[in-house]
């Protein structure tokens, strides 16, 4: 069927894919359906978010140079989450994913709205990780409301557009491995040996700052959310791969400093799934930014 189409009478499902990084639970409670990316570790191909596909096995196979690479859901995959939400009463979907620009798994939907059995309207978060999660707990929160499928699909296209996401990492290498960015700015971060700052911008990973050592990066990430906080009420999110300590100390700070924003809401912390951290590499602190602008005031 269209992909544009605005659903009848029932419920909107919202759907999202597992480098959304919404927690199991947050998801089922906000009736979220999930569609696993896969991480290619050697030879095996495993599930995102099965026991096997674990961050740590990750980080282990990228300092060991063992090959590791990503691949997207396939339409099929995608189709059958539809199907189910059509089973179960739905009166269409809103599909919201990774940038297109760093993945295939919008076109993968694409492909499987042609053939659901209703309505689907495809989001392109043009955010990678939590920022794709965020939008697609604003779609929920209004799909709950009653909202149509088109409202769904804009709000999630809201808070995308206003969320901001910055990252460092302890090199390139791995970005430039995947295709992710330009070998020109990989070389230029290992020959200068600093610790990029980056940003995710237009759907893409962009530069930022390059900064000397990893306690400066960390400095920089806090100053950059505050800043892009600035007065509004935010949701924030810690995020990294094999550095624990360094994300808890970011946490503890950005809790401190931005109390008032948060509202009394619990700022997220944890571990980046196996496909994003896959492109990252060890080392990797991430914070993210989310305005509650683009929700809807819940009427008294």
């Amino acid at each position: 069927m269209s992909s544009t189409g605005q659903g009848g009478n029932g419920h909107v499902v919202v759907v999202t894919d597992s480098t959304a990084s919404l927690p199991a639970q947050v998801a089922a409670e906000h009736g979220i359906v999930v569609v696993p990316l896969q991480v290619v570790i050697g030879a095996q191909v495993i599930d995102e978010g099965s026991a096997e596909a674990t961050p740590d096995r990750v980080a282990e196979a990228l300092r060991a140079y063992t090959p590791v690479s990503t691949s997207r859901p396939a339409p099929a995959a995608m189709l059958a989450a539809y199907e189910r939400a059509h089973a179960e009463g739905a009166s269409a979907v809103v599909s919201v994913h990774i940038s297109s620009e760093m993945s295939g798994t919008y076109e993968s939907a694409l492909l499987a709205a042609r053939d659901a059995p209703l309505p689907v309207l495809v989001v392109d978060s043009r955010q990678v990780g939590i920022g794709t999660g965020y939008a697609a707990l604003a779609a929920a929160h209004v799909a709950a409301g009653g909202g149509s499928a088109q409202d769904v699909a804009d709000v999630a296209r809201a808070r995308a557009a206003a969320t901001s996401s910055f990252f460092y990492v302890d090199t390139l290498e791995y970005l430039r491995r995947g295709g992710r960015i330009g070998a020109a700015a990989a070389l230029l971060g290992g020959a200068l040996a600093v610790k990029p700052l980056l940003r995710i911008e237009d759907g893409r990973v962009g530069s930022l700052e390059r900064v000397r050592t990893s306690a400066r990066a960390l400095a920089r990430l806090e100053e950059l959310a505050v800043e892009a906080a600035g007065e509004q009420e935010v949701d924030v999110y810690v995020a990294h791969l094999a550095n624990p300590e360094r994300a808890e100390a970011l946490s503890d700070r950005l809790r401190e400093r931005l109390a008032d924003n948060l509202g009394g809401r619990e700022l997220w912390s944890g571990e980046l799934g196996a496909v994003l951290g896959a492109h990252v590499g060890p080392g990797m602190i991430a914070v993210c930014l989310a305005p509650l602008d683009p929700l809807p005031t819940d009427p008294d």
